[in-house]
């Protein structure tokens, strides 16, 4: 099973850029996607099923805003739209696909960097977000969260660590929050499990020529539960083409996820 993240900076954008004919070429069984700034009337045939993936969208009330989607070879089971927390739910950050006994999350957490304002809301975010992790954790099922995160966990995990401490996507709180994720909770960052090196980053500000000097943050992520986390066999960041301010995070698993219905909800 192979399994593809990706932060889109705008579905339309990347579509322009080439997504949409690279997606099909990728051998990805399930392609979890954030930031889709579009609505559904935006959604064309040609987003919503590309080459036979079935697509589900999950999209912000505000126009050009947020947003996100998973595509999938074989149709859900069950597919859930937010998480029941309506100033969260209306900006189209959680969606939920159900196959057999595997869940897949395509997660979209809130950037603070804006101002205060925003930074208050990811908090809330982050709040409200931990029970919900705390409840799919011990629900017994496969569990993998892919998207961005907005948090680069450890010093390893941005190139000037240093001098970002006290900005945010590296603050103590949020960094002690993920933290707590993996240590409290038991989920695994998937591709830390297998790649210990630095400057494996998966964003690049758009200034001072972060992208050419690789000046960039790890924060897009797959975490899992330690099942199908211990199932991974290969990781990789694609920078071979740029479709958004993101790379694509690429992780294949030996687990087949065409399986029956699990009765586990």
């Amino acid at each position: 099973m192979r399994i593809i993240t990706l932060n889109l900076n705008g579905v339309r954008s990347a579509a322009n850029k080439g997504f949409l004919e690279w997606l099909p070429m990728q051998g990805a069984d399930i392609v979890c996607v954030q930031e889709l700034k579009a609505q559904v009337g935006d959604i064309t045939r040609e987003i919503a099923s590309p080459d036979g993936y079935h697509g589900y969208f999950h999209c912000a009330e505000k126009k050009g805003y947020s947003g996100v989607g998973v595509y999938s070879r074989h149709k859900a089971d069950n597919v859930v739209e937010g998480i029941d927390v309506p100033e969260i739910d209306a900006e189209g950050r959680y969606l939920r696909v159900d196959f057999g006994p595997l869940t897949v999350i395509s997660i979209y957490f809130p950037s603070g960097s804006s101002g205060p304002h925003r930074q208050a809301a990811k908090f809330f975010f982050l709040e409200r977000f931990f029970p919900m992790l705390r409840r799919l954790a011990d629900c017994g099922r496969e569990i993998i969260l892919c998207g961005d995160w907005n948090i680069a966990h450890k010093e390893i995990d941005l190139k000037n660590w240093r001098s970002n401490q006290k900005n945010s996507g590296f603050l103590p709180e949020e960094r002690n929050w993920l933290t707590g994720v993996f240590e409290d909770l038991g989920f695994v960052d998937v591709f830390r499990r297998i790649n210990q090196e630095p400057n494996q980053y998966t964003w690049w500000s758009n200034r001072g020529q972060a992208w050419a000097k690789n000046v960039g943050w790890r924060i897009d992520y797959q975490i899992a539960t330690p099942k199908i986390a211990s199932k991974a066999t290969g990781v990789s960041i694609y920078k071979t083409e740029r479709f958004s301010d993101h790379a694509p995070l690429i992780i294949d698993y030996d687990y087949d996820y065409n399986l029956d219905p699990s009765p586990c909800t």
